[in-house]
């Protein structure tokens, strides 16, 4: 276990149990934002995977609430900007893949300092800020978590890493983990573990104020290298689901000692809890490509997630794709103090509405900016609220796009490149333009393009329309 030596104050937690909460002389709620990585939307014990271990989230959803409909992006990079600000991530920069490597000045895109991340905005009303984990809005250093109000950073500043050497390991590689700017090395601890214990230490050091934490897990992305906790789990499952489930296992057991810890230390009832993904499991497929890789792994090493092992039920996709089982994440959210435990709305919701929504709780106005997120707190109020404030949707991403109103999808330039977006393991070609309807018996199977131009039309003129509107500052754009 990586907590192995207690502090004084947490003894006296144990011993005097939530009187400790009494510290924190602010009562407004501590906030904690948790982002799985490449996370399928049905793959939690709550939300009907019987064959997976997640006690911890069907925990979560036993005292909170439980989103049927939540929705994210793609891939990793839009889906952070859009929790970070609340806003289309086109607005911040980040229609295509942020700067991976860390340079003393830009040379990819990285999150427009013009944009106002929820950590500036919580540090600005008074929070403790941190960011524990995975950042992958740009690796610059003259960008990055520590210029967008996190006080405090350690975790990776690209998009993935071997959890143990902490290499990036496409291409020839490259190490990544840093402390806030400076690179650091522990080779042989597991990534998520350190994460973990700097999250316990940050909570523990904030009992007097109240704090921001995003808890950005790199899991269960790939390489799935699970906790030795769960090596021999899972036996009865077939491949790549039982890689898939321990993973998963690591994911929620990891998050579980994030929640005991909010007990010991008597802050549960007071802190807003949100668990969501950046999007759909990954059906990627990966080897070392090149000898000498500078992690030191071999050539021909696999470490993708051999075609996945997600659940996404009746929805076609994956990671990669605009197809529901790309888009749709599990969403979980706990606030004791003000959101009745137990209850699941259908009403759809998305990465930008986290931000409004822990303002909400916590009294801080938003007036100033310009959200296109809107907070939940009356979904979570009610259940008659069905289509919420997005009848219209659209997504963005290099050169692909996708428009949906009502259950009518509209995705043009499908295919993202990736080895493997859900749509086939073996081939991720999509028509240019396919129309598909979400409420037929196979959603989104036949491609209605041809029999509706009249859709194809409107909703083309529909996303032309955001495009524009949500298009970034041109003179704060990087060019290369």
């Amino acid at each position: 276990m990586i907590f192995v030596v207690r502090s004084v104050l947490l003894i006296i937690t144990v011993v005097f149990g939530s009187g400790v909460s009494s510290a924190q002389k602010d009562h407004r709620p501590n906030v904690i934002f948790i982002l799985t990585d490449d996370h399928g939307a049905l793959d939690a014990g709550c939300y009907g995977s019987s064959d997976l271990k997640t006690p911890h989230l069907d925990r979560l959803a036993r005292e909170g609430v439980r989103f049927t409909n939540a929705y994210a992006h793609t891939v990793c990079c839009p889906a952070r900007a859009m929790l970070m600000t609340g806003r289309h991530p086109q607005r911040g920069d980040i229609g295509s893949w942020a700067q991976g490597a860390t340079t003393p000045t830009p040379q990819g895109k990285n999150l427009l300092h013009s944009e106002q991340t929820a950590a500036e905005i919580f540090r600005d009303a008074g929070y403790a800020t941190a960011c524990f984990g995975k950042w992958h809005l740009g690796a610059a250093v003259t960008h990055g978590p520590t210029r967008q109000g996190f006080q405090e950073f350690f975790g990776i500043r690209g998009g993935f890493i071997d959890n143990y050497n902490h290499y990036f390991l496409h291409d020839r590689g490259r190490h990544d983990l840093y402390e806030r700017d400076v690179e650091v090395f522990r080779d042989g601890e597991y990534f998520m573990e350190m994460v973990t214990q700097r999250s316990v230490e940050f909570m523990r050091t904030n009992l007097e104020r109240p704090f921001f934490l995003y808890y950005a897990m790199n899991l269960p992305h790939y390489p799935e290298q699970s906790l030795e906790t769960f090596r021999d789990d899972f036996k009865d499952l077939k491949e790549p689901r039982r890689s898939y489930a321990k993973i998963l296992a690591t994911t929620d057991h990891l998050i579980g000692e994030l929640l005991n810890e909010l007990d010991r230390l008597g802050l549960a009832e007071n802190t807003l809890v949100m668990v969501t993904g950046d999007n759909g499991y990954s059906a990627e497929d990966y080897q070392i490509s090149v000898p000498d890789h500078l992690s030191g792994l071999p050539q021909g090493q696999n470490y993708g997630p051999n075609a996945g092992g997600g659940n996404t039920g009746k929805w076609r996709g994956a990671k990669g794709s605009f197809l529901e089982g790309g888009l749709r994440v599990p969403a979980l959210l706990r606030y004791p103090k003000k959101i009745t435990k137990g209850q699941t709305r259908d009403a759809t919701v998305t990465l930008m509405d986290w931000l409004p929504t822990a303002a909400h709780y916590a009294g801080i106005s938003l007036d100033r900016l310009k959200l296109d997120g809107r907070s939940v707190h009356a979904i979570c109020d009610s259940n008659d609220l069905k289509d919420n404030h997005y009848h219209q949707m659209n997504w963005g991403w290099q050169k692909g796009w996708a428009a949906r109103e009502g259950n009518w999808k509209l995705i043009q330039n499908g295919s993202l490149g990736l080895k493997g977006s859900g749509v086939n393991a073996k081939d991720n070609r999509m028509p240019k333009t396919f129309l598909g309807n979400l409420d037929d018996e196979h959603p989104e199977l036949k491609n209605y393009a041809s029999e509706r131009p009249d859709l194809v039309r409107k909703l083309t003129e529909q996303h032309d329309v955001w495009a524009t509107e949500t298009a970034p500052i041109e003179s704060e754009r990087w060019k290369p």
